[in-house]
């Protein structure tokens, strides 16, 4: 049959260029700069109000700076620091909500926008005094426990002198570490090369876990596109994402190192390149041991999809073998044995009000006691009960499933050790951010779910870490304290009220399931 154009009569010369020129291409993108602009002004107000607000070690020369003195001591200053956090921090919400609507096609120039927004909004929380967390300090201490001869699986951080000044929280004053070998070295080297000036430990442990978020950056898109995930999207969902940023770059957390080594591993093992993947998997587990929950997986991944039992339970051993192969010998280096096996007892609240089983086990415990019964023993039943749910759990994802949806799989058993768990923090939520966005988050309840999730926790994180300097002056710090805490609460719940319910712009991210202008083709 011919084909119609074939045999269509010659245009004439004007007809020629008017076939041949075409029109005006649609950007894949509308004007990016708009909200990256937006999230960069955003992060800067969170810098600025780091000073106030962020934790300093007690020893830190910044607290002799006038600018410090200003805004740690008088209640302008405090309050500055506050509102300027707050309102930076949901600023940085809307921006990547914003940058999201923005996008007509994922393709490369939503990847190309994503990135710049990366970098914009990262580059400023480089300079922050820690934010929202100061785990970083612990590390410092258990760096120098390190180079002064302690094993610090043995010895909290109050074996050392003047232990107080390092600025960790006093949790961690008789805690043993709750950490795999490769960080302990690492908080070594970082302590060791700076003598144990505050400041440049922190810049050093930042570095380390930008390290952990340039992993994700390059993995994430990888794994995406294994699942047939659009990778520009995921890439928007997990690293430009606030929650990501902040509780990566500003809070220092080395969870960023952990979960980017244990998405390499896990795309080395997806193909066929086990062995490499099994490697980066353990130096995961080598800085937390969480991501063992990622070997049986892995043994899965290795086996392939047709395997039988009994190649399954063989490449399980394989894989098991050749992990605790490779940590026995990290131990024998260092010395100090599986004793991070101790560490995970670590120091942290036992349970908090918004994790699930927290809540039944804190209403079970207000009740029981009314009754005068013994409520936090039953309480304590409740969270050993969380946890065994969640053990059955991965045990099913293990064994039961199809194998195309093996990452699918992991990831839902990852979940259920996060959310079964009394005690849920930020950053345990990033952990599952990559691994849900690689394997595909729908553009309906799915990702709107992730949008108040974000927005919650953002929103407690302004509130829940402040450090409200001693010498503020006020009769009551206490009340001082919790007034901080209360306007930086406020604030924040305001401009998520506003994002939810009067933003022209964001409300129809958070009210309508389907939205065909919006919602673009995941793939």
């Amino acid at each position: 049959m011919d084909d119609p154009e074939m045999t269509a009569p010659v245009p004439a010369t004007g007809e020629i260029a008017a076939t041949l020129i075409p029109g005006p291409v649609e950007a894949e993108v509308d004007n990016p700069r708009s909200p990256i602009l937006a999230g960069f002004v955003g992060s800067v107000f969170m810098m600025i109000g780091s000073l106030g607000v962020g934790w300093l070690a007690p020893v830190s020369e910044l607290r002799r700076m006038p600018v410090f003195i200003w805004m740690r001591t008088e209640a302008v200053g405090v309050a500055l620091a506050i509102v300027l956090l707050a309102i930076g921090g949901m600023l940085l919400v809307r921006s990547w909500l914003r940058l999201g609507q923005r996008v007509r096609v994922w393709g490369p120039q939503a990847r190309k926008a994503t990135l710049q927004a990366v970098a914009a909004w990262g580059l400023p929380m480089t300079f922050t005094v820690p934010l929202f967390s100061r785990d970083v300090y612990a590390y410092i201490g258990q760096g120098r426990l390190m180079v002064e001869g302690f094993n610090p699986y043995e010895n909290g951080i109050s074996a050392l002198s003047n232990y107080f000044q390092l600025g960790a929280d006093k949790m961690w004053t008789e805690a043993p570490v709750p950490y795999g070998q490769l960080f302990l070295w690492i908080e070594q080297f970082v302590v060791w090369s700076t003598n144990v000036q505050p400041e440049a430990s922190v810049i050093l442990f930042r570095l380390v876990a930008i390290f952990g978020v340039g992993l994700c950056i390059v993995y994430v898109p990888k794994l995406a596109e294994l699942h047939g995930v659009n990778p520009h999207r995921a890439l928007w969902l997990t690293a430009a994402n606030p929650l990501f940023l902040t509780n990566f770059i500003a809070s220092v957390h080395n969870d960023a190192l952990m979960i980017g080594l244990a998405l390499a591993g896990l795309y080395y093992s997806a193909t066929r390149r086990a062995v490499l993947g099994i490697v980066l998997v353990t130096l995961s587990i080598a800085v937390k041991p969480i991501t063992i929950v990622f070997l049986p997986f892995i043994g899965l991944l290795w086996a392939g999809k047709k395997a039988g039992w009994s190649r399954k339970f063989l490449f399980w051993a394989l894989t098991a073998g050749l992990s605790f192969a490779i940590l026995y010998g990290l131990s024998l280096v260092n010395g100090f044995g599986f004793g991070w096996i101790n560490g995970l007892s670590a120091p942290g609240s036992i349970f908090i009000w918004y994790a699930p089983v927290g809540l039944v086990g804190l209403v079970v415990a207000t009740i029981s006691n009314a009754f005068g019964l013994d409520g936090w023993t039953l309480a304590g039943w409740v969270f050993d009960a969380g946890k065994l749910l969640a053990v059955l759990i991965v045990a099913w994802q293990i064994f039961r499933g199809d194998h195309d949806r093996l990452m699918r799989r992991l990831t839902l058993a990852f979940a259920a050790v996060v959310v079964l768990a009394p005690m849920i923090q930020s950053w345990y939520v990033v952990w599952l951010i990559p691994l849900f966005a690689v394997t595909g988050i729908r553009n309906d309840w799915q990702v709107k779910a992730l949008y108040f999730i974000v927005s919650f926790f953002m929103i407690y994180a302004i509130s829940d870490q402040l450090e409200v300097f001693p010498y503020l002056q006020t009769e009551d710090l206490g009340l001082a304290l919790v007034l901080a805490r209360v306007a930086s609460a406020v604030t924040g719940l305001l401009f998520g009220l506003y994002l939810i319910f009067w933003d022209p712009r964001t409300r129809r991210l958070f009210r309508k399931t389907h939205d065909p202008v919006l919602e673009r083709p995941v793939i």
